[in-house]
């Protein structure tokens, strides 16, 4: 057994990344020391590895821990297509390289741009990542995705988190009001109508995952003030039965 101590010292990740992982059910330790402290063994350790992979390929954690939760994750399977990936990274940024040097050496600009030319890659990330993602929320949210241009994304994306400044201008009034407890209705039917369903068991999960620190906690209170993703957690966790 490791302390987390320990496993950020082995690989580089830091200890607020590694507790982070854990408040977000996508990295629980093996066992808890009578003080609480996170312990973690080789299965753990080869969890992270997969995380790490995927992490390196541009994967995000809800769908890293959507990927892991699978029954019949192939493990095998995946590795192999993690590999063709990196090679494929690998074969990109040794042409960017060719590219960068042979301007260099010419003195002059070129108007050649297929080095950067990511279609292959990215084609085989698209096709790998369904298979990993089979879910039926996953194809659910590729689906609707698939039809919507950058600007409808940019606009979804200013839509949610509208949502959450006015979760932050309720912060005056208890998770459980009733006009918090209608927002938290909003929300779960913004993501039902433009993502995927949206059950309570999957909001409770978004619920801990905006609370939980790093990038989503940070978003949410820099559209809502300090403080919005705490309270906008503690409203859905009463919304799903879960206070």
């Amino acid at each position: 057994m490791r302390t987390v101590k320990e496993v950020s010292e082995l690989t580089g990740i830091s200890v607020r990344t590694l507790q982070y992982y854990d408040r977000i059910g996508l990295l629980p330790p093996a066992k808890r020391t009578q003080a609480g402290y996170r312990l973690y063994d080789d299965t753990a350790l080869e969890r992270l590895q997969q995380i790490l992979l995927f992490r390196e390929l541009g994967v995000p954690l809800g769908e890293i821990k959507a990927i892991l939760a699978e029954p019949d994750f192939d493990r095998s399977k995946a590795l192999r297509q993690q590999i063709t990936l990196l090679e494929l990274k690998r074969e990109h940024i040794e042409n960017l390289i060719r590219f960068a040097r042979g301007i260099e050496m010419s003195g002059g600009n070129s108007m050649d741009f297929t080095a950067f030319d990511k279609s292959k890659l990215e084609a085989y990330a698209k096709k790998a990542r369904a298979e990993w993602g089979d879910t039926p929320e996953y194809r659910a949210s590729q689906e609707k995705d698939a039809a919507r241009s950058d600007a409808d994304r940019s606009r979804l994306a200013a839509d949610m988190m509208r949502l959450f400044t006015e979760f932050g201008g309720m912060r005056g009034l208890s998770p459980d009001a009733p006009e918090v407890q209608q927002q938290v209705g909003r929300l779960k039917a913004f993501i039902t109508e433009h993502f995927y369903p949206c059950t309570d068991e999957i909001l409770a999960g978004l619920g801990k995952m905006y609370a939980a620190g790093g990038e989503f906690t940070e978003n949410i209170n820099r559209a809502g003030g300090a403080g919005t993703a705490e309270f906008a957690a503690a409203a859905i966790g009463h919304y799903c039965g879960l206070e």
